[in-house]
């Protein structure tokens, strides 16, 4: 992708001509502005509808091009926020009453990073014809919020591998729960078709650390890549699959990315909790903490299970308040603890692996913590500054790109305009 260097005033001129066309729009800051042009029922738009039509007769027809790490831009920019009308997907329900987010707008457009040598501004950042959607909020309030053309605070957009970080969450809440006993437990207790295969002497710790010591090739570009092969698989063709793999290296020792070990962790939670996995987060998470829409998680097929390691669907705002659940310790509004204690720092240690990945966390300088997805999705944490952020993107491509070398620096930098409120975390 070519580096943009629109300004600030050229997206926002676009947004004024965009205003003219639709009936619903508001500033939250002086440098951008939130616009609609999506149904309310989160369905596809008429012009979206044939896309959507291509993709989802792509899946059933099992077509080499129906692979989502392989989509083109118009596939994604559409594909992403409709993924339920694609792929079979599970509904996770909304709250009654959403959590509410207060109202403190603050330009965060003139803040500065640099990529390259070469200084650019927040406002340059989300002018990118990638960055679908931006959400900040610092203290429970909403500080900056941003979505491009066809996106607003209603969007679903899928969250790829984010979804790692909830299931890892929801392994969390089976432990409190008594399903699971503890994170050392060995995976073939929960999943004895293992037995004998290199995951035998694996605790669900090691998987959670990524660390199971199972080769696996993680290429997003290699179409013959264990995960192009196998990470959407679920059910008893992701164990049989898994349990063919040799091993690598020793258990706990050595980080190595693996999607579909993260699909295992959600083969893992059904065994333990004999149920279904949106049910679950919706029981435990998303209607209690008070999530404001419903969300969808993809299944591996029809009426099969959920995906462990992708593909929840939500708004910019129910990510963020992923990140207000995370921040409060997994403990409800109503003080009903969900997590056990302590179990987000927990998380957010570092392993034998790795010193920059806890519990399926990624982790940052001064204990801030976060959820990746490829093409640029995020939710950011920071506990020593009340902080959470989170990203809708469609980068051209599923890592590495000039977009993704902005993502990172262009968060911190919003990160470090914040002051430190909770200097003892």
């Amino acid at each position: 992708m070519e580096r943009s260097h629109a300004s600030a005033s050229g997206r926002t001129g676009d947004t004024l001509s965009l205003m003219k066309q639709t009936s619903k729009y508001c500033a939250i800051a002086p440098f951008i502005l939130v616009h609609s042009l999506v149904t309310a029922d989160n369905h596809p738009t008429n012009a979206e509808q044939r896309v959507v039509d291509e993709l989802a007769q792509q899946f059933v027809d099992r077509k080499a091009g129906g692979n989502i790490l392989f989509w083109d831009n118009e596939q994604r920019r559409i594909g992403f926020k409709n993924l339920k009308h694609i792929y079979p997907s599970r509904t996770v329900h909304a709250a009654g009453e959403p959590y509410p987010l207060g109202d403190r707008p603050i330009d965060l457009g003139q803040v500065q990073y640099t990529v390259d040598g070469e200084l650019f501004s927040v406002a340059d950042f989300l002018a990118q014809d990638a960055s679908i959607g931006l959400v900040v909020v610092q203290g429970g309030d909403v500080v900056t919020e941003y979505y491009a053309p066809g996106n607003d605070e209603r969007s679903l957009w899928v969250s790829f591998s984010v979804t790692k970080s909830v299931s890892s969450m929801l392994i969390g809440a089976a432990i409190a729960d008594g399903y699971i006993a503890s994170v050392e437990e060995s995976v073939v207790d929960y999943l004895p078709r293992l037995r004998g295969s290199a995951y035998e002497d694996a605790s669900i710790a090691d998987v959670l650390h990524m660390a199971s010591g199972v080769a696996w090739n993680e290429d997003y570009a290699d179409p013959r890549s264990d995960v192009a092969l196998a990470g959407a698989l679920n059910g008893p063709d992701l164990v049989a699959y898994l349990g063919s793999l040799s091993r690598a290296e020793l258990p706990g020792e050595v980080f190595n990315y693996n999607t579909g070990e993260t699909n295992l962790v959600g083969e893992i939670l059904r065994s333990a909790i004999g149920n279904n996995a949106s049910t679950y987060l919706s029981s435990k998470v998303w209607t209690p903490f008070g999530m404001e829409f419903d969300a969808s998680w993809a299944l591996g097929a029809p009426m099969a299970g959920e995906l462990g390691g992708c593909c929840i669907s939500a708004t910019l705002r129910d990510y963020a308040r992923i990140g207000l659940f995370a921040l409060n310790d997994g403990v409800l509004p109503d003080g009903t603890r969900v997590l056990p204690e302590q179990w987000m720092a927990d998380s957010a240690e570092p392993s034998r692996g790795s010193e920059g990945y806890g519990y399926l966390w990624w982790l940052y300088d001064d204990r801030a913590y976060g959820a990746r997805g490829i093409f640029g999705q995020q939710i950011r944490i920071d506990p020593k500054r009340e902080l959470v952020i989170a990203l809708h993107s469609n980068a051209p491509t599923a890592v590495g790109s000039t977009y993704h070398a902005h993502i990172d620096v262009a968060l911190e930098a919003i990160e470090a305009y914040f002051p430190i409120v909770n200097p003892a975390f």
